[in-house]
């Protein structure tokens, strides 16, 4: 079976995990974490970063540090993860699902204004599969209407918009280090800010909000804590971003050539105005001409030995958020991807054999 994702940990991890274990540095407290945080600051050109133990739960702190509770809607992409729109229901808020664009996959700039109403408080992007979110838009919007803005770049480490750093752009910004990013801890997350007050709240929502006085609490946080064995990994990985962005580009231009031209499949685009693709992972939309659903193609190449995943399913019709109340957008971009997406393997892993047999097994298979 060709896996999905293989991260690669060839480099320094071995030695930084020893290192933690030779000095019983093995908890949160220990210098990788504050390493970790200093590197993805200086990635992201950011004042402030906080390690916290998965990306789901630096949206979490996130939503919960900017203020947001029972009455304020958050205009949120639909096609994204659960994650998002979960971190702004645990807070008492109000999930507002907008369409993507046909294009990109991300959140579309003019869904987002139709959506802004005097409840709106703030608009959560989520870059999607490699290629950033047009910014410029929603930042007027959000200048325009006084709204905060909550990036989530989980997908996106390393990529830039217009040459800023994907992280920069909101009022607080997210990452993952789950296994398939570019970057990873195992599992684990970071919040990156420039706002000290931002800063010092999720420092303390990560760590069962203690204050002066120990075991004495006035506010309830998590255990959101990330080790030090974990932000050691964290540390090696960074090393070697640029590498890893590199073969990530290369994994996507080399199934770009195999498959681009097959009239069944949209891809999403390698080069923007403003940002080059990073492939995250390898997305691919079954069009209407290609007789298989993405469900089908899913099962029958896993049958030879290609292991793929759908794509997200469209927040606005999980069924856990079904029947409460939320406003209703449509969002027919978001249903075509969660009906006919999925990518192939495309981890750093991947190797150059296994990504030819990957792509004919799929050229394979839609010839049934």
């Amino acid at each position: 079976m060709i896996p999905v994702n293989t991260p690669l940990l060839n480099g320094n991890e071995k030695k930084y995990l020893i290192e933690c274990i030779d000095s019983g540095w093995i908890s949160s407290e220990g210098p990788f974490v504050t390493k970790l945080e200093e590197g993805m600051c200086n990635l992201t050109g950011r004042k402030h970063g906080i390690a916290v133990c998965n990306g789901s739960l630096a949206l979490d702190i996130a939503v919960k540090a900017i203020g947001i509770q029972a009455g304020d809607e958050v205009i949120i992409p639909s096609f994204t993860i659960i994650s998002c729109a979960a971190a702004v229901v645990r807070c008492g808020g109000t999930p507002v699902f907008v369409d993507c664009e046909p294009d990109t996959w991300n959140i579309s700039a003019k869904e987002v204004k139709n959506a802004i109403t005097k409840r709106t408080k703030a608009i959560m992007v989520v870059h999607i599969y490699g290629l950033p979110v047009d910014m410029n838009p929603i930042l007027d919007l959000a200048d325009a209407h006084g709204l905060k803005i909550i990036e989530d770049a989980a997908e996106v480490h390393g990529q830039t918009y217009y040459g800023k750093p994907c992280g920069a752009f909101g009022d607080i910004s997210t990452f993952s280090f789950y296994p398939n990013k570019h970057v990873t801890t195992g599992e684990g997350g970071m919040i990156v800010t420039d706002d000290d007050t931002l800063a010092e709240s999720c420092r303390s929502l990560r760590n069962l909000c203690f204050q002066k006085r120990r075991f004495v609490h006035e506010e309830l946080g998590w255990n959101a804590r990330m080790s030090n064995l974990q932000a050691a990994v964290g540390v090696a990985q960074l090393e070697r971003l640029p590498e890893f962005l590199s073969r990530k580009r290369e994994i996507g231009k080399n199934y770009r050539e195999i498959l681009g031209r097959d009239p069944r499949l949209t891809l999403q685009p390698e080069t923007l105005p403003y940002a080059e693709n990073v492939n995250w992972v390898f997305g691919i939309l079954l069009t209407p001409s290609c007789r298989h659903s993405a469900a089908t193609a899913i099962s029958r190449l896993a049958a030879k030995g290609v292991a793929t995943r759908p794509f997200f399913y469209p927040m606005h019709l999980q069924p856990v958020f079904k029947n409460k109340g939320y406003p209703k957008h449509a969002c027919p971009n978001a249903e075509l991807l969660g009906e006919r997406g999925l990518y192939l393997p495309s981890g750093l892993g991947l190797t150059d054999t296994e990504l030819q047999s990957s792509a004919e097994k799929l050229i394979e298979t839609l010839n049934e």
